[in-house]
């Protein structure tokens, strides 16, 4: 999409410096930047790299106010967020409605205006997608699934049964939502394992995002639950019963056990595992490959937790410091 750059400075909340005339229609890097893209700087130490480049306008904070530029600048307080911003408004173009003819949708579903199905996509009894929503293809959308206003579903996603997506979800390609949880019940007489009900629900919030080949089971006997705003990764699984609070970031390959409960602002980094009936209080971070036992309780608005069992980093490299300085000990020692 197509917009002056008065446009943009007005919908980001800019200051604009130089001329508003130009018309931008893509974000880029400085290196790929041609005179029709806009690139941003964040760091007074790249600014004269931005004024170098192809790119027709720069997104830069107050350092840039009293620079001498023919480019247009864009002046905000995060230039990083405007600059994301921006990228949404440039491909911000709603989608082009209509049914594939190769898809199967079922007569009692309610589609809203202006959907997009795609080729091979399958959607069940009962199901409620949102006006401007799109469908990938061979997405398969179980019966009594809701989907919600302007969502973005792409490609070969699975949603069972009992799954509700809030407004502006997105869901990457293979990505399964409301798949049966991982409980059994051991018979002891013969050491078999039988299912324990998985008969719940799965509800998204909205502005939540899912990444590619990512899972999230649906509750047991109740919900799982994933609040409003958060970001999750490729290739992370949730278990059933969790609940994850608002604005929370999962990075890839993170597991949560079930019952697992994750609160508000949270941070988890890549490859952490998360045992049954943990709480992760509000605004604690989790450094890659940290181990959160069963049951255990982490708070700590602002703290960083690393290592297996996680404690606070401090903590964590105190003890790595001891154990290099016995290790080195011992050496000398000949021990």
């Amino acid at each position: 999409m197509k917009r002056t750059v008065q446009d943009l400075a007005e919908r980001l909340s800019c200051r604009l410096v130089g001329s508003g005339s130009l018309v931008v229609t893509a974000v880029a890097s400085l290196k790929s930047a041609g005179p029709e893209s806009l690139v941003f700087v964040d760091d007074v130490r790249n600014l004269r790299s931005a004024l170098a480049s192809a790119a027709g306008a720069v997104i830069a904070g107050s350092f840039a106010e009293a620079v001498s530029s023919t480019k247009a600048l864009l002046i905000h307080p995060q230039p990083r967020l405007a600059f994301a911003r921006a990228a949404n408004l440039l491909r911000d173009s709603k989608p082009q409605g209509g049914t594939h003819s190769s898809a199967a949708v079922a007569p009692s579903a309610r589609i809203g205006n202006n959907v997009m199905i795609g080729p091979r996509v399958v959607v069940g009894e009962n199901v409620r997608i949102g006006d401007e929503s799109t469908i990938g293809m061979g997405c398969a959308i179980s019966d009594d699934v809701k989907i919600g206003a302007h969502c973005r579903i792409n490609p070969n996603v699975t949603i069972y049964s009992g799954t509700t997506l809030g407004d502006r979800v997105v869901i990457q390609a293979g990505a399964v939502l409301g798949s049966d949880g991982f409980g059994y019940v051991r018979d002891a007489e013969t050491g078999h394992y039988e299912q324990f009900p998985q008969v719940g629900r799965l509800a998204i919030e909205d502005d939540v995002e899912i990444g590619a080949n990512s899972t999230v089971d649906r509750g047991a006997l109740d919900e799982t639950r994933i609040r409003r705003g958060t970001k999750i990764d490729n290739l992370v699984h949730i278990g059933h019963n969790c609940q994850v609070g608002e604005d929370v970031v999962i990075a890839a390959q993170t597991g949560l056990s079930g019952s697992a409960v994750v609160e508000d602002n949270v941070i988890i980094g890549g490859q952490v595992g998360i045992a049954d009936h943990v709480r992760i209080e509000a605004g604690a971070i989790l450094g890659a490959q940290s181990g959160i036992p069963s049951k255990k309780v982490i708070r700590g608005k602002g703290v960083v937790f690393w290592g297996t069992p996680a404690r606070p980093i401090a903590q964590y490299l105190k003890e790595l410091a001891f154990l290099s300085r016995a290790a080195r000990k011992d050496r000398q020692t000949g021990n």
